[in-house]
């Protein structure tokens, strides 16, 4: 899944200026963006997105600035067997195609931005096809295809020091991060700067956040008053990734407490316990990291 989060805030902050868009649309070898990431190009010269990391965005911007003033949408190759592409400086191995468009009727209509983003809040992907004879980009239109997921959350349940870590890991991460602990002491500003913070109790939450395959739920109170209510509300939606902290013991005790309160053996194979990947993890930041791990594994597997 490409992430292009930031090119969709820039193409609502610049609402009304001509742009160009470019977009990766073939992939080989060691590529360094994947298929469907964008970069965005202002009229003034700004810039937001990258389709290589680095590596031939002088030459995409330079095309971009041509397709503002008013030269066809083109598509560009660039691979290490190509001297040219040495010359921009693609030296990873790999081969791409970017398609460079205008935002415009002509090109990717600036509509398809609203309708992106209108999906993404609803929390359903949306598919954008352009033919790449044409050029031309439209909803359902068929070619090149360009998925947009809903946009990636974290509830974390417990305002508890491994929180405070995860917090900020997800906000590196650029997924939006919601903090729920209906105990006023722990749920602070102060712990948590820069994390929406909920103070109710997690069921009801939960519940009302609407968790879908874009979310993770991750339980760390160690209370089970706490994290039970928050694991039953997140298994009645199509949560993406849902982890309770805790030792195998713990996790066994707790999914005979689910299993008795009704929830299905198939929802309770859902629940990762102990919540991340095995890393010998150690101390409050070691676990944070392995929890991130295991939540971005998830969500690329089911992207």
């Amino acid at each position: 899944m490409a992430d292009n989060d930031g090119v969709l805030a820039a193409a609502e902050a610049w609402r009304g200026a001509k742009m160009a868009l470019a977009t990766v649309v073939t992939t080989w070898g060691s590529a360094p963006r994947p298929r469907g990431s964008h970069l965005l190009v202002h009229e003034d010269g700004r810039f937001e997105g990258s389709v290589s990391g680095g590596c031939v965005e002088t030459d995409i911007l330079q095309t971009a600035a041509e397709v503002i003033a008013g030269a066809p949408a083109v598509v560009k190759d660039y691979g290490v067997a190509d001297a040219a592409a040495w010359e921009v400086g693609l030296p990873c191995g790999g081969q791409i195609a970017v398609l460079v468009q205008p935002v415009a009727a002509n090109g990717f209509p600036p509509e398809l931005f609203d309708a992106i983003r209108e999906a993404r809040a609803e929390g359903r992907p949306i598919e954008v096809g352009t033919d790449l004879t044409t050029r031309q980009s439209a909803i359902g239109g068929s070619g090149f295809v360009n998925r947009y997921d809903p946009p990636r959350r974290l509830l974390i349940v417990g305002a508890v020091q491994i929180a405070q870590a995860l917090a900020g890991l997800a906000r590196e991460l650029g997924i939006a991060t919601t903090v729920i602990d209906p105990r006023g002491r722990f749920l602070t500003e102060e712990r948590f700067p820069g994390v929406t913070l909920d103070d109710r109790w997690p069921d009801e939450a939960v519940t009302a956040l609407k968790p879908d395959p874009a979310t993770a739920v991750v339980t760390l109170s160690h209370d089970p008053k706490i994290d039970d209510a928050a694991l039953i509300a997140a298994l009645a939606h199509p949560t993406g990734y849902v982890a309770a902290l805790g030792s195998r013991r713990s996790q066994a005790a707790r999914l005979e407490r689910l299993g008795a309160a009704g929830v299905s053996a198939q929802d309770l194979a859902r629940i990762e316990g102990p919540a991340g990947l095995s890393i010998g993890a150690i101390g409050p930041s070691e676990i944070a990291l392995s929890i991130a791990a295991a939540m971005v594994k998830t969500f690329h597997a089911d992207s």
